[in-house]
């Protein structure tokens, strides 16, 4: 990544952080030290490279080594003052408005997670404890509310996809947004990006004024997938499993487009959950679809949850190819089946807190060699387990392609070590090398991709 050009700022918020008490602005100006204020200049560098085509947090951080961010005080609240910033966060001297929101959406963030850490409010030692803090930060960030009939359709899919499978998301937001319905992605490029842009335009056509496009991150990813220009509800998690949670508890249904590990990573997760013997029943509408280009894609995939996790998991989707129409009316009629549902139940809507989510699913992964090479990936084990430890290898393999820490410990170790009986690995290596031959593991044009794992039978 080349030195682009840099700029010197000062900015202050709008929106959620333009009232503030004395003692939230004092919490604030002290994050400005220690780990609270690498992990906000993290995130904020990240913001403000919306738009470039660089997936690697490490390569970002070190094309700008100088880049620092300082928060002052003011009498209504905080003001940023941003030195060697990258420029085209800026029209003619001024922060283009949607980076501001999100620049403030993140220290708003950072901030109310690490004070809620400190003041000890929340039992991560048990499962409800940990829905609870998924909850409360959702709630701080203003994404919850009430009263709202089912209408967020979470998109998930791969930032490194071809320009026929882009157009495709922007099709399929299109019908979505044609009907009303609100888009939740991981707020990246690519699959992230593709459905907010056709439900802007559809939401126009509909003379839909408030349409939500609701972006769920994580620190350790933000750098690879900044946020793409059209969110307008940023909302960055501790981790990785608290921004899964989210996306299955505020969200209504789900569409899982083409992509890589990372959209591997959460099918998995999806599939472990919905198939918990406690989870019968619980309306759930999940399609996947693509191009006709992409159908080989979807029936590997198909082919692979097949061999590892059974045909019953199956049941759990449904594949719909090249028609996005067909898609948006699936979804829309289940998104009815939901509402009746949580009616019946008298659950929220906003919330789905009859979801039953395993502390396996909840408890944060840390992908070092030991942790990787330890997997049991065993189809004795029961189903929605093993979709767990999937899952958990998965999110290796994303770590070690694009996250910072990640990318170092490849570099330190060589490849992680993934290993399990052959009936799990071989469907494994084949659904890797397909990933790589189709170029889903790096966007396109970069350098060749070299693996950071190898699978061990």
């Amino acid at each position: 990544m080349s030195q682009r050009q840099v700029i010197n700022a000062s900015v202050s918020p709008k929106g959620s952080l333009e009232t503030l008490s004395q003692r939230e602005v004092q919490q604030l100006s002290e994050a400005g030290s220690g780990s609270t204020y690498t992990l906000f200049r993290q995130c904020a560098l990240a913001i403000l490279n919306t738009g470039a085509h660089v997936d690697n947090a490490k390569t970002i951080l070190e094309a700008y080594k100088d880049f620092e961010i300082r928060i002052h005080q003011q009498d209504r609240g905080v003001r940023l003052e941003l030195l060697n910033a990258p420029a085209d966060a800026f029209v003619d001297g001024e922060m283009i408005a949607s980076t501001r929101e999100m620049l403030f959406s993140a220290l708003r963030d950072i901030v109310y997670t690490e004070n809620e850490l400190d003041a000890q409010r929340i039992d991560l030692s048990t499962s409800q404890g940990i829905s609870d803090y998924v909850f409360h930060l959702l709630r701080n960030a203003r994404t919850l509310r009430p009263g709202v009939e089912p209408k967020i359709v979470v998109c998930w899919g791969g930032h490194s996809i071809n320009t026929e499978e882009y157009k495709y998301t922007k099709k399929v937001g299109h019908e979505l947004g044609l009907r009303s319905l609100d888009i939740c992605t991981g707020c990246g490029p690519g699959v992230m990006k593709g459905p907010m842009k056709g439900a802007t335009i559809a939401h126009a056509k509909q003379r839909i004024h408030g349409g939500r496009y609701l972006g769920l991150t994580e620190p350790g990813i933000i750098a690879a997938e900044a946020p793409n220009p059209i969110v307008n509800e940023l909302v960055i998690l501790p981790d990785i499993e608290k921004r899964l949670e989210a996306f299955v508890r505020v969200g209504h249904g789900i569409i899982i487009f083409p992509g890589g590990a990372g959209t591997a990573e959460e099918f998995l997760y999806l599939l472990g959950i919905l198939m918990h013997p406690d989870n019968k029943g619980l309306p759930f509408p999940v399609v996947l679809t693509g191009p006709k280009h992409a159908a080989p894609y979807l029936e590997q995939l198909d082919a692979f949850v097949g061999a590892t996790l059974g045909e019953a998991a199956k049941q759990h989707y449904e594949i719909i190819i090249d028609d996005p129409a067909e898609v948006a009316r699936q979804m829309t009629a289940g998104l009815k089946a939901v509402k009746q549902f949580r009616r019946e139940r008298n659950d929220a809507f906003h919330f789905n807190w009859l979801l039953k989510i395993d502390e396996g699913f909840q408890r944060p992964f840390d992908p070092t060699h030991e942790n990787m090479a330890n997997l049991k990936l065993s189809r004795s084990l029961p189903a929605h387990e093993l979709a767990a430890n999937l899952r958990r290898a998965f999110s290796g393999i994303v770590a070690g392609n694009v996250k910072d820490k990640g990318i170092r410990l490849i570099e330190q170790h060589g490849p992680y070590q993934i290993r399990g009986d052959a009936a799990v690995m071989q469907p494994l290596d084949q659904l890797l090398k397909a990933f790589v031959a189709q170029h889903r593991m790096k966007l396109p044009g970069g350098a060749a991709y070299v693996p950071c794992y190898q699978v061990v039978a």
